[in-house]
């Protein structure tokens, strides 16, 4: 199975993350991000919007970081990432949402601008990112995971880009339920650091 990937990407860090907590071998493809091996054959055919991960397992490939980590998980993750119930598989969905909406355009979107200079509004992503992390925090206050009340992909999918949150200028300080939260994800055994 391979996962075709860039070093410093939250989002390819997501996938590797849940593989190595759940013990899924993957055969880490690094990507010439820079010269643009993303857009172009054979990777622009795995992924027509050139981006990445992508996972390709045998015949079945998967683009998109969330979308990977509930494909790995009903796959290969067994039911402790990926609940066979509707309720936890929603728990788990919102959070995914977070991750690709909330969490990314604005602590993801600051650290984009500050650490690899993309052309994006550093002032609306920083002005987001307070009431994100502020939410954040208060479900942390009264839950240890964020969903169904164990480690999920919830967890891997929301992390990456909240720990990376200092790269874009983001200060964590006063999120202290997020850091407690942060804490206990690092402390999981397969815990992979991040890039």
């Amino acid at each position: 199975m391979k996962l075709y990937d860039l070093e410093g990407s939250g989002n390819c860090y997501k996938v590797r993350l849940f593989a190595s907590l759940a013990n899924i071998d993957l055969d880490i493809v690094p990507v010439d991000f820079l010269n643009g091996a993303h857009k172009k054959p054979p990777l622009s055919d795995l992924n027509p919007l050139g981006e990445l991960p992508i996972l390709e397992d045998k015949k079945i490939v998967v683009r998109d970081s969330q979308a990977i980590l509930v494909y790995l998980a009903g796959a290969y993750g067994g039911l402790a990432w990926w609940p066979a119930h509707p309720q936890g598989q929603a728990e788990i969905v919102q959070w995914l949402s977070f991750a690709a909406n909330e969490v990314q355009h604005s602590v993801n979107e600051a650290r984009l601008v500050q650490k690899f200079g993309y052309a994006l509004n550093k002032a609306a992503a920083l002005e987001k990112s307070p009431g994100v992390l502020s939410a954040l925090d208060r479900h942390l206050e009264s839950n240890e995971w964020l969903a169904i009340g164990r480690p999920t992909i919830a967890d891997c999918a929301v992390y990456p880009y909240v720990a990376l949150a200092p790269e874009g200028g983001v200060d964590l300080t006063p999120y202290t339920h997020v850091a407690r939260w942060m804490k206990r994800i690092e402390a999981l055994p397969g815990y992979l650091t991040k890039p």
